[in-house]
């Protein structure tokens, strides 16, 4: 009981050296700018190697051995994800679907540390000016979606919780190989009213059974730990610059919403043996050769597994139009933009009539 006591980190607000006022995180920088008194107070930079874990050795013994946190997280009724509060907040808006949220409702959980984190590369008015740009190109873009799109009070900067894994596979498979070749063929048409016999070449495939081993070590295999965000969105910001992750330090939290993780690391895991699926089947498909290739069968087995449990910076857009919710996603490192938009079947309506009128008058002049 001791040690899990030792191990547990409380994350609270970081005072100004100068005025004492509560500090927040500069994107880009190395220090907590106070708003008040503009003192630049410097986060320690700690030179470590970003720590990896024994997959295993870690679910065994996570009870013992797990560092963790506690911070104030708060439920949303709507969406079910669970945000932390900055001290004082009085009232908030849920990141993901813009619900208000019960303020009071805020319990203190403990949850395991991640150990490493990429801070905010990008500033809010950075990424402000990034989504302004894109959302204004937007084709058929229903008029009142800008006005509501670029509506910042939903606008905000969230640490997304991830899991990295590195395993070695080794797999065993059963498959066939196809191998091309030509055939000539004769055929009857009719030509000139006439019915005649011709020749062609057609292609046809030999089929031989095949069997194999392949090996490939996956690093940093990435897999999202939160179940707000759409799939196809979140994952499309992607690549990140981990090279640059840095060890986790509470003080790059200031001034940002964190989310808890809601998928484990079994699970996690999991998922990232489907992302590894893909390649391995394509380096299958490789090994047996030929022109065409059939997989009848996989035994891959992970061995050597290590994980890492990081945070990774994004800006959240999130309003309901129309009754129907919308995200809009920024990485805060790239600022790449990835998210869903409505569109106005009026504005469709109305190009497609235009084009099929185009359309007439150069068939009318071309006539003429």
């Amino acid at each position: 009981m001791e040690d899990a006591k030792e191990n547990e980190l409380v994350v609270t607000a970081f005072a100004c050296t100068d005025c004492g006022a509560d500090l927040k995180y500069k994107p880009g920088t190395e220090h907590l700018t106070c708003e008040y008194c503009g003192t630049k107070n410097e986060i320690p930079q700690i030179d470590e190697v970003i720590e990896e874990f024994d997959f295993h050795e870690f679910l065994e013994k996570k009870s013992a051995s797990e560092e963790t946190i506690v911070e104030s997280y708060v439920n949303c009724n709507s969406c079910g994800a669970s945000s932390s509060l900055e001290p004082h907040v009085t009232s908030a808006m849920c990141p993901y679907c813009s619900t208000p949220l019960v303020v009071e409702q805020a319990n203190d959980e403990k949850v395991i540390q991640p150990n490493s984190l990429l801070p905010f590369k990008l500033d809010k008015n950075n990424a402000k000016d990034e989504f302004k740009k894109w959302i204004t190109k937007l084709w058929f873009a229903p008029g009142d979606l800008k006005k509501a799109a670029l509506n910042f009070d939903h606008f905000k900067g969230v640490y997304i919780p991830y899991w990295t894994f590195d395993a070695e596979t080794d797999t065993n498979y059963i498959g066939q190989r196809g191998e091309d070749y030509n055939v000539s063929e004769t055929y009857s048409t009719m030509e000139n009213g006439k019915s005649v016999t011709k020749t062609r070449q057609v292609q046809k495939t030999r089929w031989y059974s095949t069997s194999g081993n392949v090996k490939k070590f996956f690093d940093d295999i990435l897999t999202v730990a939160t179940k707000t965000l759409p799939n196809d969105s979140v994952y499309k910001l992607e690549p990140w610059d981990l090279e640059n992750l840095v060890p986790f330090d509470k003080s790059y939290l200031s001034g940002f919403i964190t989310e808890k993780y809601q998928i484990d690391l079994s699970e996690g895991f999991e998922i990232a043996k489907g992302i590894a699926d893909s390649e391995i089947r394509s380096l299958v498909q490789t090994d047996i050769g030929g022109d065409k290739q059939r997989i009848i069968s996989l035994n891959t087995n992970y061995n050597d597994i290590t994980f890492k449990h990081i945070l990774l910076p994004v800006f959240v857009s999130a309003y309901k139009y129309k009754g129907k919710l919308y995200q809009f996603l920024v990485n805060g490192r790239t600022g790449e933009i990835q998210g869903k938009r409505p569109f106005s079947w009026i504005k469709i309506t109305f190009a497609v009539i235009a084009v099929i009128l185009l359309i007439g008058v150069v068939i009318f002049m071309s006539q003429k």
